[in-house]
């Protein structure tokens, strides 16, 4: 698995928030022709085709949080600016916690670049960070970038760190990216795609319009992500994540009971997160959203031409430079993924 960390530490160095992961894109798309993997790239979407595209649907999203300028001296959280907050009802976990993280950012260091060339445009500190209820987002002060123009991308800089068996970083959605690159590493022959702005509320319509441009079908999408819980303890017994629905759909596929078997087989820890948020709305008499995902959206708008199924590692630390995974997880979801695909 060192080949996976060798990918990962390459991918979180490379800037990518939401609305302007060009960059990013080409970035990959170098990294995965240099695999001998044929990549085509859409609006919003990057998609990867080994020998075999019809014998697997792999997606990962490609974005992650980060800041955006909006003005002289203006910065706000990329994924609820005005022109991206149309795709945002209010229900995911992102926009749930938007109210309650604002002071995480203090002393955080910030690095802009130019939205298409990923070239280097200065380096920032966050100094203060508030919720301003009129726009309903996060306004931030950040010394040092005070020449940037509107519409410049502002990334957290970013390591990754391991120690002993946990990982931490801007995981979410790096190593989603980084577990498809190393699949192809190691034999994966089908296709993968990569979306942009899952953190908008917009992916789901980029992946949807290319299943629709060329008339595919298929029931056996995979979603991989990355799944929040509050504390260590939470996912302590936890490999991967299952689900039977989002608040959108449910899931219906193949490879649902197919992971299942693979997981029992091999001994993988395991739950469905949709029946564990409702034993939480039980235990505490509470009404939750089930969480939105992409394949939810997707299953949905295509009226159930495309299913599929997700599967999930639990962090903490969610959306911060700390969100923190088990090395063991990794590893489960990997072999789930091999097991799958025959990858031997």
């Amino acid at each position: 698995m060192e080949g996976f960390y060798d990918i990962l530490k390459q991918l979180i160095r490379v800037p990518s928030v939401v609305g302007a992961e060009h960059s990013f894109f080409m970035f990959l798309k170098r990294e995965l022709e240099d695999l001998n993997i044929k990549v085509e790239y859409y609006d919003g979407l990057l998609v990867a085709k080994g020998d075999k595209p019809e014998s697997g649907y792999i997606s990962a999203h490609a974005d992650r949080h980060g800041l955006i300028c909006t003005g002289h001296n203006e910065f706000q959280y990329a994924a609820f600016i005005a022109k991206n907050k149309a795709d945002l009802r209010g229900n995911s976990n992102s926009e749930q916690m938007l109210k309650n993280f604002e002071m995480r950012f203090i002393n955080q260091k910030v690095q802009a670049y130019e939205p298409w060339s990923g070239s280097y445009l200065g380096i920032g500190t966050i100094k203060d960070a508030f919720l301003c209820e009129r726009r309903n987002n996060i306004i931030f002060k950040v010394d040092n970038l005070g020449h940037l123009l509107p519409g410049t991308p502002i990334a957290f800089m970013d390591r990754l760190k391991i120690n002993d068996n946990m990982i931490s970083a801007q995981i979410d959605n790096t190593i989603s990216v980084a577990i498809i690159v190393y699949l192809y590493q190691q034999g994966y022959q089908g296709t993968a795609f990569f979306t942009a702005a899952e953190e908008a509320g917009r992916s789901w319509r980029f992946l949807l319009e290319y299943f629709r441009r060329f008339d595919i079908c298929t029931n056996e999408l995979l979603v991989l992500d990355t799944s929040p819980y509050k504390s260590i303890e939470d996912i302590n017994h936890l490999d991967v994540i299952f689900r039977n629905r989002d608040e959108n759909a449910y899931f219906r596929s193949p490879l649902k009971n197919k992971i299942k078997k693979i997981a029992l087989k091999s001994k993988i820890k395991y739950h469905y997160k949709d029946e564990y948020i409702k034993n939480i709305m039980k235990q505490q008499n509470i009404k939750t959203s089930l969480g939105v995902t992409e394949l939810g959206r997707i299953i949905n708008a295509s009226k159930s031409t495309i299913q599929g199924t997700t599967l999930q590692i639990p962090t903490i630390g969610y959306h911060t430079i700390e969100e923190t995974a088990s090395k063991s997880s990794v590893e489960a979801m990997v072999d789930i993924l091999r097991n799958i695909y025959l990858i031997e």
